[in-house]
């Protein structure tokens, strides 16, 4: 893995040059193509073609440019190419390549404009041209937002055939057969008489050959490899413990770090004595970086330790010190001046509101929460007289490059990333500061490779949280029906956050202030949704499913109130209300999956769910029941309206991993501050679901749509709304804060 070697003469990299200069996606707004980022490691006679598929003596190498941290990115992407390549997954190698705009994500920009105006009316396709011509010209290379799918699904197989035909054309040359009497199969292009020529003996023919573009895509029937159960490239070494990820990474040479920040976060380091750290053993050298002290020695274990024992004054942090202040500041961000958007408003609230009495209102609050993924943070820098080397588990590559290049003094070409696979992320690593932290240290000792690692309690208490948000709801039911709802959201903006760390200032409204909530597909007569931007508190961050992971329960939260107070069935209200067909089959698929029939009674109550994001409608049904013990959840069913799915098995996973994910955080954490530190700091304060609590799982992958979407992040938002009713449902209370946790117990 890591970035790609220097290749041999016989070299040939093929992919689709169409996908780079818009032919066959339409036309895109900025036309010209990126430069391939691979013709400056090339020899003399080697071939750089396009991005996606490399062929040379020692196999067959599937470019795989979107991060893999556990969700198997590499495995659809390979796939993908491999399904128009005819060539098996055990046949091939993997490589996420260079950071390069050659490499940008295409599907961000459907998202973005999806946020801005949602479907494919005018106003869509406008957005989605500007959004698309912002992203090309940037480059901007970005794993997240589930794109990897949507950006990959026709450019990845469009790859393969233009490799497969210029592999076809090449077998024509050396044998002199026909093109249209060749076929090809497993890595090998097949003669009429069963001769199998394989890729690799084709490389220096096909290098001259320019592969062709407008190649017809395979229909559905032909496909071998696209939903059929596969086995991902990873699957054995991790399942052997062989597999290595980027805090295991090694490079010879190589010294320790760690480093010591301002335990209340962000907050200035006023000075620091370390003469007893300076004495103990195995310590190199201690070194002054931005906001904090780096320690370098000769193992990990001993520089930890001594940044334990240096003296430090430390200035206080930047944001309210008291979790109070943070609520009272969402609190008084309910009001005209702190108006962010209002993406919603049919009918007329107002008048619904003065015409009745009756108006049913809560409030709902959800807390920061840490990425923690099992892998702590870690990065390997070595700065040389001549350029960088990095290496590091990132989602931001060209990110990277060039603050790594900012840093050391550099161009951004000079910095040479190995991106690494990753034991987790959920957004963590669409932040860069421990890289920038270890080039600060490695500056200091040119030559030297300096690998930095974050323990586990700097990793979660100098993490970059997910936002607190509090939403406010008020509505009118009417003749059993729910007539009027008003959500206002509050919360600070994750983007303005985040991009300021990368030195960028981002103008406008922040969609994820309302995401999840204002795209809802219910049509009801008086509807507004109104997002609040919160003065900046603590530094937040992407967390998986971004706005929605705390607007999914906020709006159906809230949608559950009415119904209740409608004395309507929840789900029926849903199906009644809704003006989406995919939504309804969502909605229709976990009705029937549960046996939907009303009521459980005997202590079991179960609710429902339904939350679009990222394009995506997840509906959820959760069953549970009042034990002596606590609240014990039994069962869990899932429907996802994905367009297409991939890899049913890994499709199976990804949407179990996101419900657990989801359930756990909702039921048992939260980031809470005092001085303006971070109360928790590790996985026994910041608990999530146990293996006895995990309940059965169902899951269901629809294809109705036109739409080929990711489901990494939508089954995460519907989760805890699903819950929270369902224990209302069975117990009579009614849970409007997370963790829930803090009302009631779990079996």
């Amino acid at each position: 893995m890591g970035r790609l070697k220097t290749f041999t003469r016989r070299a040939f990299l093929v992919g689709s040059v169409a996908v780079a200069g818009g032919v066959a996606f339409g036309v895109y707004t900025v036309r010209k193509p990126h430069a391939n980022p691979l013709l400056d490691t090339l020899d003399e006679g080697e071939a750089a073609l396009t991005p996606y598929v490399l062929i040379n003596a020692e196999g067959v190498t599937l470019i795989t440019p979107r991060a893999d941290k556990g969700q198997g990115a590499y495995s659809v992407q390979a796939a993908l190419i491999a399904e128009e390549l005819d060539i098996d997954l055990d046949q091939i190698n993997v490589d996420p390549g260079p950071p390069s705009p050659a490499y940008w994500n295409q599907a961000l920009a459907d998202e973005a404009a999806s946020f801005m105006a949602p479907g494919d009316g005018i106003a869509n396709q406008a957005a989605y041209g500007v959004m698309s011509s912002v992203m090309k010209v940037m480059g901007m290379q970005l794993t997240g937002g589930s794109t990897t799918v949507p950006d990959g699904f026709v450019k990845l197989r469009q790859a393969g055939a233009s490799a497969r035909e210029a592999l076809k054309l090449a077998a024509s040359r050396k044998t002199g057969i026909a093109v249209d009497e060749l076929t090809t199969a497993s890595g090998a292009v097949q003669l009429p008489d069963g001769t199998a020529i394989p890729y690799t003996e084709l490389a220096a023919i096909a290098a001259d050959i320019e592969p062709p573009q407008d190649v017809p895509l395979r229909e559905p029937s032909e496909w071998r490899l696209i939903g059929k159960p596969m086995q991902r490239v990873d699957i054995v070494a991790k399942s052997t413990g062989t597999q290595t990820y980027g805090i295991d990474h090694k490079v010879e040479d190589m010294v320790h770090a760690a480093i010591a920040l301002n335990p209340a976060q962000s907050g200035p380091l006023n000075g620091f004595d370390a003469t007893e750290a300076l004495k103990m053993r195995g310590v190199l050298d201690i070194v002054e970086i931005t906001g904090g002290v780096g320690v370098i020695a000769d193992n990990t274990w001993r520089a930890f330790q001594a940044a334990q024992a240096i003296e430090f004054d430390w200035g206080t942090a930047p944001f309210p010190a008291a979790m109070e202040d943070h609520w009272q500041a969402l609190t008084d961000s309910f009001n005209d001046d702190a108006l962010d958007s209002r993406k919603r408003d049919d009918g007329d609230v107002d008048i619904s509101f003065a015409e009745t009495g009756d108006i049913v209102s809560a409030e709902y609050r959800a807390p920061y929460l840490a990425h923690a993924p099992l892998e702590p943070i870690s990065a390997i820098v070595r700065i040389d007289d001549d350029g960088a080397e990095v290496w590091t588990g990132t989602q931001i590559p060209r990110f990277v490059q060039n603050n790594v290049a900012k840093i050391a003094g550099i161009e951004p070409d000079q910095v040479k990333l190995h991106v690494l696979y990753m034991g987790g992320s959920f957004g963590h690593r669409l932040e860069d500061e421990v890289v920038k932290q270890a080039t600060e240290i490695a500056v200091r000792m040119k030559g030297t490779p300096v690998k930095l690692t974050y323990s586990r309690e700097q990793d979660m208490t100098h993490d970059f949280a997910r936002q607190i948000a509090m939403a406010r709801m008020r509505g009118v039911v009417r003749d059993g029906r729910v007539e009027t709802y008003d959500l206002g959201i509050a919360m600070p903006s994750v983007i303005a956050s985040q991009m300021a760390r990368q030195g960028l200032s981002v103008p406008g409204p922040d969609s994820q202030i309302v995401a999840g909530a204002w795209d809802q597909p219910f049509a009801i007569p008086n509807h507004r949704v109104t997002g609040y931007r919160a003065p900046e508190l603590a530094p937040i961050s992407s967390w998986r499913s971004v706005g929605a992971s705390s607007n999914g329960f906020f709006y159906n939260a809230g949608l559950d109130e009415l119904v209740h107070a409608a004395g309507a069935d929840p789900l029926e209200e849903r199906l009644r209300l809704c003006n989406s067909d995919e939504a309804r089959k969502a909605l229709e698929a976990v009705a029937e999956m549960s046996g939907w029939d009303g009521v459980l009674g005997n202590g079991r109550g179960r609710g429902v769910a339904l939350t679009q994001s990222f394009g995506v409608h997840c509906a959820q049904v959760i069953e549970v029941a009042d034990t002596e013990s606590g609240i014990r959840i039994e069962k869990v069913f899932v429907a996802a309206e994905v367009g297409k799915v991939i890899d049913p098995v890994n499709f199976d996973n990804l949407v179990k991993g996101g419900v657990v994910f989801a359930l756990g955080h909702a039921m048992n954490c939260e980031i809470t501050y005092t001085d303006g530190m971070a109360d928790q700091d590790n996985f026994h304060v910041f608990e999530g679901m146990r293996m006895h609590q995990c309940p059965e799982i169902q899951v269901r992958g629809l294809e109705n749509g036109d739409r080929v979407l990711g489901i990494g992040e939508p089954p995460v938002p519907p989760a805890a709304p699903a819950l929270a009713a369902a224990i209302f449902a069975a117990t009579g209370t009614r849970l409007r804060e997370m963790p829930f946790s803090k009302f009631v117990d779990f079996a």
